[in-house]
């Protein structure tokens, strides 16, 4: 649970310190006020990633960022178990250096102490719910793969750590490839990445398996409650290698029906998954680019058989990811023994009158949770009243009386 937050140059925020009560809490304003920048920091230190800006550089406020050397920090004190911890991020711009271009350095410190940042991914946990969050059913299967990652990364550094080996080894893998197919070569040069990746991949494989497997059962019920039991919520994992043998397939056919893969140890995935690189070595020399693997992953949804990224009205869309976001939330927490600050930035307004009020009705329920909002009136006065309210206006922070005011 977060009890107090910390800002420095982040954003609009020049300077900010405050802390936050357990329940629920409503940051009610105008557009372009600062909702979502608070909401922002945190997931931020949550995930050390931004949901909405492309580089670490568009945190820093604009009028420190063109200073010699600016510094934005983000602080947050919260409680983890029994414990109270104080998680710290440093994002330090240095403008002008030996080249005259200008670099950024990440700092973490847990408890005063500097840490490697793949081991505190979600050391201090939250999930988010945003308006753009329904493109993890209808967007591209980056978006999917982004959502994995980030849930996975909250409840396993190991998976973190992996997809950053995984990455660094995928791009090794491609410069050589490319290089083979300009100039030629032996292609026995590749047999280090490929074991490299396959070792990393095979992690990450084996990780979506058990965590798609599990989100889906706990999902299912929520989107059936959420649907007055009209419609089912299946999850469909086609992994770009799929360690699944089918007599008579080869194994990289795309497969349109759910199977069981949780069986398959890690080590039978790995092996598979090096196997599968060297067959296709030709292949990837000719290309120029790694064509298997699970930076090619795709995630499927289907409610009743209907794949609702292809066919599902945007109404079901939004169903699917309610259940989803709900589901993650749960997950995360039977992971950890806690439960994520759950963020919802302007999610109402996207929803009809119905699933607003199911969703409300689940908020409270949780033990903190953060809602913007430009229009206190969509949310019923029983929810308001049990409700934190704080006013935010061009970065400045007045904690209302109640929403008795209204």
């Amino acid at each position: 649970m977060l009890k107090h937050l910390s800002l420095t140059n982040f954003r609009n925020y020049a300077r900010l310190e405050i802390d936050f009560p357990p329940g629920l809490l409503l940051l009610v304003g105008g557009n372009a006020q600062g909702k979502t920048n608070l909401i922002e920091a945190i997931y931020y230190l949550s995930t050390f990633l931004s949901f909405q800006a492309e580089s670490d550089r568009q945190l820093i406020n604009f009028s420190a960022g063109r200073e010699p050397l600016a510094v934005c920090r983000m602080v947050a004190e919260y409680q983890r178990g029994q414990f109270d911890h104080r998680l710290e991020v440093r994002l330090i711009l240095e403008n002008e250096n030996r080249n005259g271009a200008s670099r950024i350095r990440k700092e973490v410190l847990l408890d005063g102490a500097k840490q490697k940042l793949s081991s505190l991914v979600g050391h201090f946990s939250a999930v988010n719910f945003l308006p753009h969050s329904i493109q993890i059913v209808e967007g591209s299967p980056e978006e999917r793969r982004r959502f994995l990652n980030l849930a996975i990364g909250q409840v396993n550094p190991l998976y973190t750590e992996a997809l950053a080996d995984f990455t660094r080894a995928i791009q090794q893998r491609n410069a050589l490839l490319k290089l083979l197919a300009e100039r030629g070569g032996d292609e026995s040069q590749l047999d280090f990445w490929d074991a490299e990746i396959s070792r990393w991949g095979g992690l990450l494989v084996h990780a979506r398996i058990h965590a798609l497997r599990e989100l889906e059962q706990i999902a299912a019920p929520i989107h059936r409650q959420l649907t007055r039991g009209k419609e089912g919520l299946a999850f469909l994992y086609q992994p770009s290698y799929d360690p699944y043998m089918f007599p008579g397939l080869q194994y990289h056919l795309v497969v349109e029906v759910a199977v069981d893969r949780q069986q398959i140890p890690l080590q039978q995935i790995q092996e598979g998954y090096l196997e599968a690189l060297r067959k296709n070595r030709r292949e990837d020399v000719q290309r120029g680019v790694t064509t298997i693997g699970p930076h090619r992953d795709e995630v499927r949804f289907l409610s009743n058989g209907l794949d609702l990224g292809s066919y599902g009205s945007r109404g079901q869309c939004r169903t699917a990811v309610i259940a989803l976001k709900l589901a993650e939330l749960a997950w995360i927490q039977s992971k950890t023994n806690q439960q994520p600050v759950f963020l919802l930035d302007e999610v109402l307004a996207e929803l009809d009158p119905q699933r607003r009020q199911d969703l409300l009705q689940r908020l409270l329920r949780c033990e903190q949770a953060i809602l913007t909002t430009t229009e206190l009136g969509l949310f019923d006065a029983s929810f308001v009243d049990k409700a934190s309210l704080w006013r935010i206006e061009d970065g400045q922070i007045r904690i209302a009386e109640q929403s008795k005011e209204e």
